[in-house]
């Protein structure tokens, strides 16, 4: 019987189970696309797709003026060959991006006139080229300081010396929906759901939006570990997020079981020992972290795994941090995550989300982007 059980639950695939509440997504990179089993695993559960690394400036335009599309075209066209919608990651970012970017002609710091006019020329290539089967975009990622005591919002980056502020985060937002006026804008960060940093990013976003900057939603990173942030706070960012944005996501959802948490690269891969005690621990977090999703269906678009399996983690093989293993077979959570039985609210915030006009227009341009592509 439990196997039957679990075949049946692997077959009805997260989207499936998740289909009245929001999207199911993953993270994806070139090696994901040529591995059958992971190909499988991609079509059977996720109805959205995130490129781990191809779309971000680094990789599209290493040097200015040099675009390198290779790697961005095939996922897309994965994604118009099958039918799945696809996020933009990401457009400004103070990592992964090509030092031209902010070196003047006369080989010292650019000025701002010459950092805008190339994020504008950056943003409208990419964004005009993928239009008809992205649907949304991460268009400024990681911009507000993890320091709780700063005064000054936003970490230190080259993008803030040169503009001297926030401006290069409403000009990148500005230049995205010239690019693309259909897209929906996200601003997305890590340890969103920190009270100290949540603050901070509500801040500025409410701040913006009143002045009429573009922003349409939140991306919450996510890359929690087994002990925080605890349940409480994410669900009071969601709730705090919603007050001022139509649209929350998830977007790089993975849950480590060591002590580490956010989107920082220099991290410890090293997980704690996998003892009956941590694997309860890493369950029931996942288990419960969905619930507090399924109650705010109503304001979550997506929820995107941060890579397909255990085995190609960013956050390495040993911190457990997927519903898949390093063989790409279901774990145990993952079952506890897809067989579900709602509660009223979930019931209540899933009859609301269903009248959201959003995802059913992303899904209707994946499917037009799939039938020009099979012309």
């Amino acid at each position: 019987m439990a196997i039957a059980m679990g075949v049946g639950a692997q077959a009805q695939g997260l989207k499936d189970a998740y289909k009245d509440y929001f999207s199911v997504g993953v993270a994806v990179n070139m090696r994901n696309l040529g591995n059958d089993k992971h190909v499988a695993i991609i079509k059977n559960n996720y109805n959205s797709i995130t490129a781990e690394n191809d779309f971000k400036p680094q990789s599209v335009q290493p040097q200015e003026g040099q675009w390198n599309f290779r790697n961005a075209d095939a996922i897309a066209d994965f994604c118009r060959q099958n039918g799945i919608k696809l996020r933009g990651h990401c457009l400004a970012w103070h990592s992964q991006v090509g030092q031209w970017m902010f070196q003047g002609a006369n080989g010292g710091q650019a000025t701002k006139e010459e950092l805008y006019a190339r994020m504008k020329t950056h943003i409208t290539t990419v964004m005009q080229r993928y239009k008809d089967i992205i649907y949304c975009w991460d268009v400024v990622n990681e911009a507000v300081t993890d320091d709780a005591n700063a005064t000054d919002p936003l970490r230190r980056s080259q993008w803030k010396n040169i503009a001297g502020g926030d401006e290069f985060i409403r000009k990148a937002f500005e230049f995205a929906h010239e690019a693309d006026p259909d897209a929906l804008l996200f601003y997305n960060d890590y340890n969103a759901a920190v009270p100290a940093k949540r603050d901070k990013i509500y801040n500025m976003v409410k701040e913006m939006k009143e002045a009429g900057v573009p922003i349409d939603g939140i991306g919450m990173q996510g890359h929690f570990n087994v002990y925080e942030p605890s349940l409480e706070d994410i669900e009071a960012a969601i709730e705090k997020y919603s007050e001022i944005v139509d649209h929350i996501q998830f977007t790089e959802l993975d849950i480590r079981l060591n002590r580490e948490m956010g989107g920082q690269l220099n991290m410890n891969r090293q997980g704690e020992e996998l003892t009956p005690e941590k694997k309860k621990m890493f369950e029931d977090k996942y288990t419960g972290f969905f619930e507090v999703l399924r109650r705010h269906a109503d304001v979550i678009d997506v929820v995107t795994f941060w890579n397909v399996t255990d085995a190609d983690s960013w956050v390495g093989v040993s911190n457990y941090p997927l519903l898949f293993d390093r063989d790409a077979n279901p774990k145990d959570v993952y079952y506890k995550v897809v067989n579900f039985t709602p509660t009223k609210a979930e019931k209540d915030a899933a009859d609301k989300s269903k009248k959201k006009a959003a995802n059913k227009a992303a899904d209707a341009k994946a499917a037009l982007a799939q039938k020009n592509f099979k012309k």
